[in-house]
């Protein structure tokens, strides 16, 4: 039975009131608030933010080489031009942009810090959120209302990364440890390190660890398509030295996007093609002798999952240079040494690197419900993949599967700015995305990465028709999301919103 000061422990201590919340402060929740503040200057807004410090994603990864898999010119924001000369960014200086962006527009006062969302509950009858937190370090118990909510919170646990089973885990005598939670001033000058994993962090862990380790292993259960890029952009270059620099990140941004969406295109129209330049890349890059084949041709096709960026090649170079090595095997078992292979083979090592991935969570795990029911997210359809089908007044942030996530963030945060103020024109207080019928139903995320197969379940599902769908290119919604019609028959509006929960 709970005691009394228990049931007072758990009661929200406080009530604030605001047009909108926003959920994180990472690269999306930043840009949704001077979307926000400029399109709807006379909204009152908070950004609610679980951890101490702006920037989410690049704020908590802090693993040696941390970097962008996006060029910044489209990773970046498209009303606050990248002025640095990398074009593939580390990590430092990707943060340090997105808290210079908080503090010149105006945004960090807004920003609330530890204040995690736990609860959010929609009320029909008062057309507003009641949205629980947990604040500070002892996870005190406040409460906010709004009239719309918007979670910025990207689709992974900040706090858990996804690492399997590994048999006889336990038997090591040296450090494990996962990307996501990287020790500080980890000593591997020296050391011999194995990397398990063959995606993004691990083709960047594996040369920055390389510059100081006796040697690094890269062990991958099977191969990943690598693309080498220039880590400068030398177009961009010249254009930011001869036309104004909001002209010249206009120009770029516009081949960039254009650049990889003909890359994607040529992967699914063409993949034969496709396959065979990226291996021309890869072999350009290795000795003549390299089994290319064992440790660069992947089961799947091109864009199945994401492509790995690497800039100027520097994977390719440590591994050239004798600092680093592929193996492509199973593990069998863990041993006190290092980690024995399905082929019978054992690599000795000081230090284990679990570059396994990611656990994706849906809008940051938020307990939603709407008047008492909860909301199965599951369950729930997305409509022009930035809010869910019968829940009023909500809408959330995905990016791409096949470009920079910013492009579609801003779109995302474009379009809820175009809803709210065509609500206050009309005198309208709550809207509905409302899903009549049924329809078959494909994973919002369409990719065959194990980290988003395994989480499939958890997030809502796109339909096969507009405008329930996410169409994965960038011209396209930037015209149906910037121009097309927001009375389009499935976002009912009124006075007082008279949807509930279901699908």
């Amino acid at each position: 039975m709970t005691s009394p000061l228990e049931v007072l422990s758990l009661a929200p201590v406080q009530t604030e009131h605001f047009d909108v919340l926003i959920v994180g402060a990472g690269l999306s929740g930043i840009g949704a608030a001077h979307h926000l503040q400029t399109t709807c200057p006379n909204k009152t807004y908070a950004i609610l933010e679980a951890r101490s410090e702006i920037g989410g994603t690049w704020d908590l990864f802090r693993y040696p080489g941390v970097r962008s898999d996006s060029d910044m010119f489209t990773l970046g924001y498209g009303f606050r031009p990248w002025k640095e000369p990398k074009a593939i960014a580390d990590g430092p200086s990707i943060l340090k942009y997105i808290k210079d962006t908080a503090h010149e527009l105006g945004i960090q006062p807004h920003i609330r810090f530890q204040t995690k969302v736990v609860s959010a509950a929609w009320s029909s009858a008062a057309s507003r959120w009641s949205v629980v937190v947990e604040t500070g370090t002892d996870k005190q118990r406040a409460e906010y209302t709004c009239s719309f909510l918007y979670t910025c919170s990207g689709y992974y646990n900040y706090e858990n990364g996804y690492t399997p089973e590994f048999p006889e885990r336990e038997s090591f005598r040296g450090q494990i440890i996962h990307p996501q939670h990287w020790p500080e001033n980890l000593d591997y000058r020296d050391k011999r390190v194995v990397v398990i994993g063959s995606g993004a962090t691990a083709v960047t862990l594996v040369p920055a660890m390389a510059k100081d380790a006796a040697h690094v292993t890269m062990l991958q259960r099977s191969p990943t398509y690598i693309v080498t890029v220039p880590a400068q952009d030398v177009i961009a270059d010249f254009l930011r030295a001869h036309v104004p620099s909001s002209l010249a990140h206009r120009l770029v941004r516009t081949k960039n996007v254009g650049l990889a969406m003909f890359l994607f295109q040529l992967s699914r129209r063409a993949p034969k093609l496709a396959k065979r330049l990226i291996r021309a890349g890869v072999a350009q890059n290795l000795p003549a002798d390299f089994d290319i084949d064992a440790h660069f041709k992947p089961r799947y096709e091109p864009w199945d999952q994401r492509l790995c960026l690497i800039p100027d090649a520097d994977f390719f170079h440590a591994v050239k240079k004798g600092k680093a090595s592929i193996v492509t095997d199973r593990i069998a078992a863990f041993t006190p040494k290092g980690i024995k292979l399905e082929s019978g083979a054992e690599l000795e090592t000081d230090i284990i690197v679990t570059a396994t991935g990611l656990d994706l969570l849906a809008i940051g795990g938020i307990d939603l419900r709407v008047d008492g029911d909860p909301v199965d997210i599951s369950k729930s359809y997305t409509y022009k993949g930035v809010m869910l089908s019968n829940v009023p007044n909500f809408a959330f942030c995905v990016g791409y599967t096949n470009a920079s996530w910013t492009l579609r963030a801003d779109l995302s945060s474009d379009f809820v700015c175009r809803v709210l103020k065509y609500m206050d024109s009309r005198g309208f207080s709550a809207f509905v995305p409302k899903l009549d019928g049924s329809m078959d139903a494909v994973p919002i995320l369409d990719l065959k990465s194990g980290y988003v197969e395994r989480a499939a379940h958890r997030f809502p599902k796109q339909g096969t028709r507009a405008p329930w769908y996410l169409p994965q290119n960038y011209v396209f919604d930037r015209i149906t999301m910037k121009l097309g019609r927001i009375d389009d028959g499935v976002l009912r509006f009124s006075t007082r919103a008279t949807v509930g929960g279901g699908t």
